[in-house]
């Protein structure tokens, strides 16, 4: 068996986990057009048996937050669980979106991996939105930096050479252990897979300004107790503001609403059955830069 762990790096929104999810051929992350969308250390989990004639592959990815400019606790923590999971890897996978043109904040990324020790691989990511004198700018510009073993232009949104790209991981893969069984995907508890949901259609149906001030707690979580019984869910979703309840809630309840038959449909698919979804909205307000508020939701490292 060759096995090992992958973390996957780079700045806000440029579709590190669309990636992953594709790479893994199923949605374990959730993905948004919003930046900053993953909060938490995501694991996806990759197994083939028939890899080398029998030999057995697997690999363990670590989707990380995106690298930022912190404006307050809560930036600052996941960007700390960002650069902790650099560390200790097998090899680490920065994505960019070719889209954009190289600045300060791509600057402030290639000092970080300057200090690690890890392989590493680039992904310019939206490669079928560029052109190629576009795409050459962006890999010259990495590739002289010489940090990069290789270079390689995706689209994660289509799957242009993701399978490429994943077989070129494998070849970082040592022989190892199987981590995890495999049948599983990711070893994520079910709770925070239902907890992401959630946050996922909020941050789908929200204006901009109240998304990365949401927090999901799961308050209750009751399997069916017999055959075609519905699992019935509870659910508190945090904001920071008053205002941000109303628009949370919507006039007549109706965005709340549309959150909730969003999440309980997908909810639905992961487990399998009928679900009950109950949704709740609650203020504690500046929890963002409250320490220990964002230690006790699991948001910064021990």
């Amino acid at each position: 068996m060759r096995s090992g762990f992958i973390a996957i790096a780079g700045r806000p929104n440029v579709g590190k986990s669309t990636l992953m999810n594709r790479m893994l051929g199923e949605k374990i992350a959730i993905t948004s057009s919003k930046p900053q969308t993953t909060l938490n250390r995501i694991k996806g989990i990759y197994t083939d048996l028939e890899y080398g004639g029998g030999e057995g592959l697997q690999m363990v990815f670590l989707d990380t937050p995106g690298l930022h400019k912190p404006h307050n606790k809560l930036g600052s923590a996941i960007n700390e669980t960002a650069v902790n999971t650099l560390s200790g890897v097998d090899v680490i996978l920065l994505i960019i979106d070719g889209t954009l043109d190289f600045g300060r904040g791509d600057e402030a990324v290639i000092k970080l991996l300057q200090d690690t020790e890890a392989p590493k691989i680039l992904a310019i990511n939206k490669s079928d939105l560029i052109g190629p004198e576009k795409y050459l700018e962006l890999y010259n510009k990495y590739e002289e930096t010489g940090l990069f073993d290789d270079i390689y232009g995706v689209s994660a949104l289509k799957g242009d050479n993701v399978e490429m790209l994943r077989d070129r991981l494998a070849d970082y893969m040592k022989e190892g252990p199987m981590y995890y069984p495999d049948d599983i995907a990711t070893d994520d508890p079910v709770r925070f897979i239902v907890s992401e949901i959630i946050r996922e259609k909020l941050m789908n149906y929200l204006e901009d300004e109240v998304p990365h001030g949401v927090f999901v707690e799961i308050e209750s979580f009751k399997e069916p107790e017999r055959p075609g019984a519905a699992t019935e869910i509870s659910a508190v979703i945090y904001c920071e503001k008053k205002s941000h309840k109303g628009i949370i809630i919507g006039k007549g309840g109706a965005k709340l609403k549309g959150v909730g038959k969003a999440a309980r449909l997908e909810i639905e698919e992961l487990l399998g059955g009928k679900v009950f979804l109950s949704l709740f909205v609650k203020v504690k307000e500046g929890w963002r830069d409250s320490e220990r508020t964002i230690r006790n939701w699991g948001y910064k490292d021990e």
